[in-house]
């Protein structure tokens, strides 16, 4: 598929997660033939205001394209000026948070708040695709609550405002994570515009995907929680999606040595300190699931070594397989 001018290789896509989709975690969902990575959001104001910590969420390694860079905030000359900074990074597209359900995010006015306000998403949507070279897209939610369920208005607007493709979460805002996700909203945006459609939510396995689309007809699917810890998704959706053919399960083994080469990356893009700290959620998603894991992550969310965990890890496997 395309978005814009850029090929898409498959219709499976990473969610942009705060906390979650950094440099390492994309590149091994890229690995698992994910089709499109999206980065953790990032603040428009304090890009403008050249902040390293924000620039330095900026980084794309040359195996991850293509890549959508995610930008939030509900100030129209900020949002516009990072759009034309961006110009000038390695991303193939550029994405509007309107999603963000969090409560530091949304008393601001950014993310899903913007719902609530579509005179000014016009605005913003407006001027980030006038200074932006690249393709420009839009994730939404179904609405702010069951009161104001408005993401086909929304996602006319985008159309009009010139925006390439709309992925909606099929949940409100006040539902959070909470409850079952709405696919029949996605569905309505599907029929109420031309561009491509992105359905987002309740997708943890290849059945859930298959699903979405027959029942919205959507042109990809993106997946978020259903990756944490299992970037094998990817490739299982997108190899029945093609084939018809279920991949296997990831073995134990497989979940086991991919938790600690996603710990290596962390710790070399990140250091020891920081990224031991960042990985312990990770690595009990890893586990998650798994026979006598949750002992083994709670001592590992104790530990504080790279060496320490790595033990910790392989004297799980070990055991585990004996």
């Amino acid at each position: 598929m395309k978005i814009g001018s850029v090929y898409i290789e498959n219709e499976v896509f990473l969610a942009p997660m705060a906390g979650v989709t950094d440099l390492p975690f994309r590149i091994l969902c890229k690995e698992m033939n994910c089709g499109l990575l999206y980065t953790e959001m990032i603040n428009a104001k304090a890009l403008c205001y050249d902040d390293e910590n924000t620039k330095s969420m900026l980084k794309i390694d040359e195996k991850e394209h293509p890549v959508n860079v995610q930008i939030f905030g509900s100030e129209v000359q900020f949002m516009a000026k990072a759009a034309y900074i961006l110009n000038e990074y390695p991303n193939e597209i550029l994405d509007i948070n309107m999603g963000c359900p969090a409560p530091k995010i949304v008393k601001n006015g950014d993310g899903s708040a913007l719902m609530k306000n579509p005179k000014l998403a016009k605005d913003i949507l407006k001027e980030v695709v006038k200074n932006s070279i690249k393709p420009v897209t839009l994730k939404i939610r179904k609405g702010w609550d069951e009161k104001n369920v408005n993401a086909v208005e929304i996602a006319k607007i985008a159309e009009e405002a010139g925006i390439s493709a709309i992925a909606v979460h099929g949940r409100t805002r006040e539902q959070y994570y909470s409850g079952t996700a709405d696919w029949d909203i996605i569905a309505k945006v599907k029929d109420a515009v031309s561009i491509p459609v992105i359905g987002n939510g309740d997708i943890f396995d290849v059945d859930d995907a298959v699903k979405m689309i027959n029942q919205t007809n959507c042109d990809a699917v993106m997946i978020g929680r259903g990756a944490q810890g299992n970037p094998w998704i990817f490739k299982r959706v997108a190899h029945y999606i093609k084939t018809g053919e279920i991949l296997p399960l990831p073995t134990l083994e497989e979940k086991i040595n991919t938790a600690i080469r996603h710990l290596n990356m962390a710790v070399e893009e990140n250091g020891e300190y920081v990224a031991i700290r960042e990985m312990r959620k990770h690595l009990g998603w890893y586990l998650k699931g798994l026979k006598g894991s949750a002992k083994v992550r709670d001592e590992i969310n104790r530990l504080e070594s790279y060496e320490e965990v790595v033990n910790k890890l392989k004297t799980y496997l070990e055991q585990s397989l004996t």
